[in-house]
């Protein structure tokens, strides 16, 4: 029996977990440019850098959010296809 899922159908959590990916990713530029002065001997930069590097753990709760609403959603199908 052949799988229904569309290649390109958008699952829940989808958008989250790649939302999440992308605020990882500004995070850990934010974090590779704040860190950069220690290793270069220049000037740090202002502290609000400092809290633009934690968009990596911001990033990494959205993404996991995503992976629970995605797995929310697949043990419903799961329930709703043996019932």
């Amino acid at each position: 029996m052949r799988d229904k899922t569309q290649t390109n159908s958008a699952a829940p959590g989808d958008r989250l977990i790649r939302a999440g990916a992308i605020v990882f990713f500004v995070g850990a530029v934010a974090t590779l440019v704040t860190v950069a002065p220690l290793f270069f001997g220049t000037t740090p930069f202002p502290t609000y850098m400092f809290g633009l590097s934690m968009l990596m753990g911001v990033g990494f709760l959205i993404a996991g959010a995503g992976v629970l609403r995605s797995i929310a959603a697949g043990r419903r199908r799961a329930r709703g296809a043996a019932g």
